[in-house]
């Protein structure tokens, strides 16, 4: 977090950075930024990634599938769709008059509003109909990907039809940047994240029991389908309150819980705190590098996860399990 707070096209040393978070900085220059950008952009991939991270470790041990997590199962697909709709519809999408940022959004609470209320609607439409089907893992994540697929289909409907004002706006929104969040937007992720993740860590024995079956997860006294259900909406809130702040962040909820796996197994009381660590760890690693590998310009960090993620994932596919 120093060195995220540190570096950037402002170089400050960290005993700079110290002394202004002890609010002890004779420098007007470095308040401005650290405390009005850097912080706030630290802080924010920190949570973002720990919630992701959270999510798609209690995603796959509920559903006990090595692929689910919140961007397989369509719940960002749905935020994007969301913003789509909320950009073209409500007309939230406007021309700016700055030349560095020539698109914005004229309405962000409306579009956030939107993207938040199209993930929970899909979280809950994936739920009801495994709740028809029994619960049944297989049941949660063929629908996660149709929905994924109906909602990409639906973002590509209404950006054929969306003037150019629009549809960069929509492009805009989609590419995941933790610099867009403001203090407020800070705090939401933080409390928001910091409930759910507490809540999937008191649950870190019902989710080893759902590891190992719902059949020895019932012998247990275990209620599986109950365990799944609350465990399948918490992950998804987390999800779509971060997506709808900073837009899609792809890769780490998938990729943490793997890497995580390979190193100390799959004991949930271990798992699921590491896979938190190491989710907060990887977003901000990837926020820095993308502050820094094309200086003066900043990319997103949505684009720098992706790149990263694919191959660390077919490496881990590939390398296997050890034990």
């Amino acid at each position: 977090m120093l060195a995220s707070i540190s570096l950037g096209s402002v170089q400050i040393g960290f005993i700079d950075v110290v002394k202004t978070l002890l609010k002890n900085s004779e420098s007007r220059q470095f308040d401005l930024i650290i405390w009005n950008i850097r912080l706030p952009q630290t802080l924010t991939a920190v949570f973002a990634g720990a919630g992701l991270a959270g999510a798609g470790a209690v995603m796959q041990s509920v559903l006990r599938n090595p692929l689910a997590s919140p961007f397989t199962l369509g719940i960002a697909h749905a935020a994007s769709f969301g913003a789509a709709f909320s950009v073209m519809i409500l007309g939230t999408g406007t021309l700016a008059s700055s030349l560095n940022d020539a698109f914005n959004i004229s309405n962000p609470m409306v579009t956030l509003l939107s993207a938040f209320l199209f993930s929970m609607a899909t979280a809950c439409l994936i739920t009801y109909i495994a709740k028809l089907k029994r619960s049944s893992p297989e049941i949660m994540v063929l629908t996660g990907v149709a929905l994924g697929s109906v909602f990409m289909a639906g973002t590509m409907f209404l950006q054929f039809f969306a003037d150019d004002v629009q549809l960069a706006t929509m492009v805009f929104w989609t590419f995941g940047d933790v610099a867009r969040a403001d203090w407020e937007d800070v705090w939401v992720i933080f409390w928001a994240t910091l409930f759910i993740l507490v809540y999937f860590l008191v649950n870190t024995k019902n989710y080893n029991c759902m590891d190992m079956g719902d059949e020895t997860a019932k012998g247990l006294g275990v209620n599986a389908e109950a365990v799944r259900l609350s465990g399948m909406m918490a992950a998804s809130c987390a999800t779509a309150v971060i997506i709808s702040f900073i837009g899609i962040i792809s890769f780490i909820g998938l990729v943490a819980p793997h890497i995580v796996r390979r190193v100390i197994g799959d004991d949930q009381r271990f798992l699921l705190p590491a896979s938190i660590i190491v989710g907060a760890l990887i977003l901000l690693l990837a926020d820095i590098v993308a502050r820094l590998i094309l200086l003066p310009h900043i990319l997103p960090v949505s684009i720098f996860t992706s790149f990263l993620g694919a191959p660390v994932f077919i490496y881990l596919i590939l390398k296997g399990n050890k034990k």
